[in-house]
């Protein structure tokens, strides 16, 4: 699976998607960063909070939008 990325832009949060495995266990990495964990112990996903200061607009332009924050 090619990592995807999705952005709330209303929660300033990205999640970037590794695998379609699903998610046994979390673990806040350092602030407002949380990998995701499958039933291996392997990073299927990974949240990011603030992520604009985090990641960059360059990296969040053009990632998919989070379709809740935009009330459709």
């Amino acid at each position: 699976m090619k990592p995807t990325i999705t952005y709330d832009p209303e929660a300033d949060a990205a999640y970037i998607t590794l695998s379609s495995a699903r998610v046994l266990e979390s673990e806040e990495v350092r602030p407002g960063v949380v990998f995701d964990y499958d039933d291996t112990d392997r990073i299927v996903g990974i949240e990011v909070l603030g992520a604009r200061g985090k990641l960059g607009a360059d990296t969040l332009a053009g990632v998919a939008i989070y379709e809740a924050a935009l009330n459709v």
